[in-house]
């Protein structure tokens, strides 16, 4: 992560993000905006230390009444009904607070500038089936319920702040079409230091193809683990835990391996091992393809949301237009059989430094403190 010698004060700055009972790209980024300012608290709703980053223990993370419910922080999908009224209830008392929002931290009031970094506004509201899946009927009756009002919450939320910030082009086209606002475009950096330790697999030998996923039903890791049967002479790594894993273990081909949850020296010893990476799911960013460019490799990706921003196609990866397994075959054939060179690949990372989104967040920051 990213040094700074000069800690923010406390008083002067504030970090809040969803809960941190996950370790995904949204964490990741919420990790890198605390790395940026040094001493300012971190509010949260839920807190699991040993299901997020490590990294959060280093900083002063603070967590909502509902945190003492130890159910809650093992499953922060049965908190829904309480994440709006406990993110109204939250007043951060700084000159800026810097809100990393899926969904519910740009609802937190602040006395001061509230700048918002959005990762999408909430899927469950405006992507739903997309978001559950086909088959999570039940899990979308409550959801519907309270779609109407939870939607009024989110605009007034959303129209509270000062200034938008969002990942992507598609997130700026959902920002503008739910909130009427022009955000800017602020990349995040890769979620992985690829000069970091590095730990083999045992059992796998170099030359697979990677995909790195939480397995859930819009990461559609299912259609990507059904394209390696029509694949029988390449072989398939699936690094990453979620709902879905025993079932996806069940079904899976014999040239599949699904690792489940991997360390991060793992990781990086997968990504400089493998030969491609594949993504098939609906992300709002995806970091999976620039970690991919910091180890000089290329991806086969859904050609949806983020993937048009890190993915330039024929250069950097190709891209298919539906996470169906014949189309997925068809592009990791074609990927495979005409790699872009390495060293190409590897200069492209540097439009995703760290360094640059640093340097931009602290630059919006201090243009809210001007503002005051």
């Amino acid at each position: 992560m990213t040094e700074r010698t000069d800690a923010v004060p406390r008083t002067s700055l504030a970090i809040v993000h969803d809960y941190l009972t996950q370790r995904g790209g949204a964490e990741r980024v919420a990790l890198e905006i605390a790395e940026a300012f040094p001493g300012a608290p971190v509010h949260t709703s839920l807190y699991d230390p040993p299901a997020t980053f490590p990294g959060f223990a280093c900083h002063d993370v603070r967590t909502l009444p509902i945190d003492r419910v130890a159910l809650l922080r093992a499953h922060h999908r049965l908190a829904f009904p309480l994440l709006a009224p406990s993110f109204s209830a939250l007043r951060i008392d700084a000159d800026v607070a810097v809100c990393s929002s899926s969904g519910w931290a740009h609802g937190a009031r602040a006395s001061g500038r509230k700048v918002v970094y959005c990762h999408s506004p909430a899927r469950w509201l405006y992507q739903t089936t997309r978001y559950l899946g086909e088959r999570g009927q039940l899990a979308r009756s409550p959801v519907a319920a309270a779609g109407v009002p939870l939607r009024a919450w989110d605009r007034r939320a959303a129209l509270s702040a000062h200034r938008y910030l969002v990942n992507s082009s598609v997130v700026r086209e959902r920002v503008r079409a739910a909130y009427g606002i022009d955000a800017e475009i602020l990349p995040p950096p890769p979620g992985i230091d690829a000069a970091g330790p590095e730990a083999a697999v045992p059992g796998l030998d170099a030359g697979f193809v990677l995909c790195v996923s939480r397995l859930l039903a819009y990461k559609n890791v299912d259609a990507v683990v059904e394209a390696f049967a029509r694949l029988p002479g390449e072989r398939l790594v699936v690094a990453g835990a979620g709902p879905l894993l025993e079932p996806l273990r069940r079904s899976c081909p014999t040239n599949v391996v699904l690792l489940g949850a991997v360390t991060e020296p793992q990781l990086r010893w997968l990504y400089r091992s493998c030969a491609a990476l594949v993504a098939a799911s609906y992300e709002d960013f995806g970091l999976t393809p620039i970690e991919g460019l910091l180890y000089g490799k290329a991806t086969a990706a859904l050609r949806f949301g983020g993937f048009l921003d890190t993915i330039r196609e024929d250069e950097t990866g190709v891209l298919f237009d539906e996470p169906r397994p014949d189309e997925i075959a068809r592009a990791l054939q074609r990927l495979l059989h005409d790699q872009p060179a390495p060293a190409d690949l590897a200069a492209q990372a540097e439009r995703y430094s760290r360094e640059r989104f640093v340097a931009r967040i602290r630059a919006v920051v201090d243009e809210e403190l001007a503002a005051r």
